[in-house]
């Protein structure tokens, strides 16, 4: 209860521009946490439909890998589906790689979706709060000028700590949410890695499948010998 106390007076003293920063850090914070568990059921179906599908195809049993794909919501069957396909109509490595390659480009915005903007709201909560520190000088010295001699230093204080709790939350809020978004995009970064490891293997996979033997060197035709010239 003491703390709930505390908090509220600590906004009391603080003025309006703390309710814009409580503002910032609740959707930063909300975006944080959507985006952990995201990331997270993610990389824990990812890494499920890996193991499954792998012994498949270094079986060479493609068909019961495209069935595990399309049955998984995993980005990682997005990924093999798209390469599974272009291995019916083609078996250049090059041609697989590109499709799959196209699959990544509409995976990796929804896995980067909105985290960029925790770094914005955090160089925003810094702003508010120095403007509500700005805000709180001016307004201190304005009342210190025009006040008794005997309540500028009550004033003064009043004024100061406004100004500091200002500047405190501003803090509090950008190195929060400065961390988080660290947090994320190390995350973000380890999934897409782990997308394109498994795009080499399964090229890989592919390779040495289909990989044709090298044909044999011809062998030189023999040319017929001349005959001797008889002795005359």
């Amino acid at each position: 209860m003491n703390f709930v106390s505390h908090a509220i007076q600590f906004f009391k003293d603080g003025g309006f521009f703390l309710y814009p920063l409580l503002l910032i850090f609740v959707v930063g914070v909300s975006i944080a946490i959507e985006r952990w568990l995201y990331l997270t059921v993610e990389t824990a179906r990812n890494r499920s439909l890996w193991d499954d599908v792998a012994p498949h195809l270094g079986a060479g049993n493609f068909k019961q890998a495209i069935t595990l794909a399309n049955n998984s919501q995993a980005q990682i069957g997005t990924v093999l589906k798209y390469g599974l396909a272009r291995l019916s109509t083609a078996r250049r490595r090059d041609d697989i790689q590109q499709a799959m390659e196209e699959s990544l480009l509409e995976i990796v915005p929804r896995l980067e979706k909105r985290t960029h903007y925790l770094s914005s709201l955090a160089n925003i909560g810094m702003l508010v709060g120095l403007l509500g520190t700005i805000i709180g000088l001016i307004q201190a010295f304005g009342a210190v000028s025009q006040a008794n001699p005997a309540e500028k230093a009550a004033l003064l204080a009043a004024a100061i700590s406004v100004a500091m709790n200002n500047t405190a939350s501003g803090l509090f809020v950008a190195i929060t949410l400065l961390l988080a978004h660290m947090f994320l995009e190390s995350k973000t970064t380890s999934l897409i890695d782990s997308l394109e490891i498994a795009v080499v293997k399964f090229l890989n996979s592919i390779t040495e499948r289909y990989s044709e033997p090298s044909a044999p060197s011809p062998t030189p035709a023999m040319t017929p010998r001349a005959p001797a010239p008889r002795p005359a």
